[in-house]
């Protein structure tokens, strides 16, 4: 991530401070710190227990419960989080990025753990899930929340929540998309500047998430499974005559819905790219139309049985990767938009893959071994700080390197100008000062 040198630990103890600021007693004020140098230290295990076996003056009955029992609370450092974010990579050019990580877990007595699907892993595993919501601008994250999911599993049986320390507002069945939403709202009201929404197909394929984005007047591009039906972007509402019985109350569509694969496959496919990997360009062949939604209210049609009336009108793009495999996504930016600013869009979202893998690498996101929600959530907390103090000190790096080689640009200006003036003066001439 970034190259840290021998002064990154007074670097961290003042960029601290308005975290710290809110923690109030002294104790909590020095045990933050603390925890997050441990996490951002370069030994292996970042759980409380080798942590306190490394530092000598702390000990596991002071550490441990500043993260699993301490009488705080976390809502005013994560507020901290948001403006620390939003004024290093905030802005229209940035993206909101929604999706979730696994924790692999042994046993079932931790907050949230069940046999689920865990996408870092690619199969049904015992595990935590936690909704991660990501703030990125110019492929560089900023992770702002980590929110558990509670499976039915665990919101079915309130004496096993009562034993993992479930808050009592926390207890009732949200479905991810629902969590998301509560996360987006919170990003908002906080003033954290962004300008699209972006989620994989397992957030995208509920009609309930879209239409909440879009209420909010939000921007989004979300991944779909290639079964999602649409309607053409011109189709019409007609009131048909009953030839018999009862006259008909509701109009419906002048054509049939169709799933995503079957209205893209007979496009203009083309190759684009949409950024430089490691390994070289990345691109892939995609395709784009405007079409109508199929996600209104249902209704009966004739022959046709039951059938989602359209709904709003949305991009519909597809995308052909070279190893077969083929991708579908809906997005509601503006019928004028490129479609290459539309593959940029669907595809920034990697960017939060990145930001999980580092979070568990390199500061122990899923090393955590306590059950508790407060503590699972306290220590994704720290992480997350760690995380964007350590991307504040990448972006300022990298702000430095440009200014030296725009310095550097200058001074060889100069010494060129200096020696073209001095190679036409006359002999006896001075040379001309440098620019």
């Amino acid at each position: 991530m970034v190259q840290r040198t021998l002064d990154w630990h007074d670097e961290l103890e003042a960029w601290l401070k308005p975290f710290l600021q809110h923690l109030g007693h002294k104790a909590r004020r020095r045990m933050c710190p603390l925890y997050i140098t441990e996490l951002i230290g370069p030994d292996e295990r970042k759980s409380v227990q080798p942590m306190t076996d490394r530092l000598a003056a702390v000990g596991y009955d002071q550490l441990h419960p500043f993260v699993t029992a301490g009488v705080w609370d976390a809502a005013p450092l994560e507020a901290e989080l948001l403006v620390q974010a939003d004024r290093l990579i905030g802005g229209q050019r940035a993206v909101l990025v929604i999706d979730d990580t696994a924790l692999p877990k042994k046993g079932s007595h931790s907050v949230g753990v069940a046999s689920q699907y865990a996408s870092a892993l690619g199969k049904t595993a015992n595990c935590q899930t936690l909704v991660s919501t990501t703030l990125a601008s110019d492929e560089v994250p900023m992770m702002l929340g980590l929110r558990l999911f509670l499976p039915d599993s665990w919101t079915s049986d309130p004496a096993r929540m009562t034993r993992a320390r479930v808050p009592p507002k926390r207890r009732k069945f949200r479905s991810k998309p629902e969590i998301a939403i509560e996360e987006i709202d919170r990003v908002r009201a906080a003033g954290v500047r962004f300008g699209c929404v972006l989620a994989d197909a397992g957030y995208g394929q509920s009609a309930a998430f879209r239409h909440a984005l879009s209420e909010r007047g939000l921007h989004w591009a979300v991944g779909i499974p290639r079964h999602q039906k649409v309607y053409p972007a011109n189709v019409g509402l007609t009131f048909p005559v009953a030839g018999r019985g009862r006259p008909r109350q509701r109009h419906i569509p002048d054509k049939p819905s169709v799933a995503a694969e079957t209205m893209l496959a007979d496009l203009r496919w083309r190759t684009i790219t949409w950024r430089s990997g490691t390994k070289g360009r990345l691109s892939a062949r995609f395709a784009a139309i405007r079409v109508r939604v199929a996600d209104g209210p249902p209704q009966r049609i004739g022959h046709m049985g039951s059938q989602h009336m359209p709904g709003e009108q949305a991009w519909l793009i597809g995308e052909r990767r070279a190893g077969g495999e083929h991708k579908y996504y809906l997005s509601n930016l503006p019928g004028d938009t490129p479609i290459k600013t539309l593959v940029s869009a669907v595809k920034a979202r990697w960017v939060c893959e990145q930001a999980h893998q580092q979070l568990k690498e390199e500061l122990g996101l899923d090393h955590f071994e306590g059950r508790s929600w407060q503590g699972l959530h306290r220590h994704a907390l720290m992480t997350m700080i760690a995380y964007v103090f350590l991307q504040h000190r990448r972006l300022a790096t990298a702000r430095r390197g440009k200014k030296n080689r725009r310095t550097t640009s200058r001074a060889k200006l100069a010494s060129c100008a200096s020696r073209h003036h001095r190679s036409h003066d006359p002999p006896d001439a001075p040379a001309m000062s440098p620019l």
